[in-house]
């Protein structure tokens, strides 16, 4: 069934498109360029996806939020070569019949490059993506911790390709592997993204994001954050609308629901964002 799922969304996906505005995917960011965004993101749980994959109300009439406002960075060394920095500030609460626990705080930093390995007019981008998470200055012991509080290595291959001048936009696919020290399941990432300027202004996107556990982690889920569990799968859809206000900055809201997943938590983000790019 999950497989059955994950064709039909592909498929409609190929129908959907993002906005070619901003630096995506697989490119790289000219030297000397920038892209930043900054985002408000709620985020609401009161379900889980069971280990059958089935999605039940979480025990004990449990709520789980996360609001957190995050910044996002990309910064051009040199034409094929892109600095990608991530973080945000947490505040999360966990709520059922028996407990109430809050956390807050700077969460994980995820550190990173991504290299392009080939820039052809034919065959569209390719570039390889190294990425480091490196946990905030919270410990696994809180009451509510704001991550695993372990480190995490990934390396990506991305392809993109413009659509133009078919239609305004672009696609872009990614596959990756993330690494996970100590005992959590290292992970098989994958995204697919299309989309398309519907005018001069106003763009959209759409993207899905998943997540495979190899099943190989050896810790226990008793951190509470119903987020962070182990040897679990999740695929989301992200959905967003954007406007260029000027052609250095503009505003996007998203939404961004899970549609299946396995062993965690099936919530929800609604995002509101600023971004500043080199015009």
């Amino acid at each position: 069934m999950k497989q059955l799922v994950q064709s039909s969304l592909i498929a409609a996906l190929l129908l959907v498109t993002s906005t070619s505005s901003v630096f995506a995917g697989a490119w790289t960011a000219k030297q000397g360029a920038f892209y930043e965004k900054l985002a408000y993101n709620y985020y609401y749980s009161h379900e889980t996806f069971n280990t059958s994959g089935n999605r039940t109300g979480t025990p004990n009439n449990g709520k789980f939020t996360d609001n957190n406002i995050s910044n996002y960075f990309e910064y051009g060394v040199f034409d094929n070569l892109t600095l990608i920095n991530s973080l945000a500030y947490k505040w999360l609460v966990n709520d059922d019949n028996s407990l109430h626990s809050k956390g807050y705080g700077l969460g994980d930093v995820d550190l990173g490059v991504r290299y392009k390995l080939l820039d052809s007019d034919r065959i569209g981008i390719v570039s390889t993506q190294l990425l480091v998470k490196i946990p905030g200055p919270y410990g696994s012991s809180d009451p509510l911790p704001l991550g695993n509080a372990q480190y995490d290595t990934e390396l990506r291959l991305l392809y993109g390709r413009s659509l133009y001048p078919l239609i305004p936009g672009y696609g872009n696919v990614e596959l990756g592997y993330r690494w996970r020290a100590q005992d959590p399941s290292d992970e098989i990432r994958y995204l697919i993204e299309f989309g398309v300027d519907i005018t001069k202004k106003v763009y959209t996107r759409a993207k899905l994001d998943g997540i495979i556990s190899v099943d190989n982690g050896k810790k226990l889920d008793v951190s509470g954050n119903p987020t962070t569990t182990n040897n679990f799968d999740l695929g989301k859809l992200d959905l967003t609308v954007g406007y260029k206000v000027a052609p250095n900055w503009g505003v996007e809201a998203s939404y961004v629901p899970a549609l299946y997943g396995q062993n965690t938590a099936a919530g929800s983000t609604y995002s509101l964002a600023l971004y500043f790019k080199t015009p």
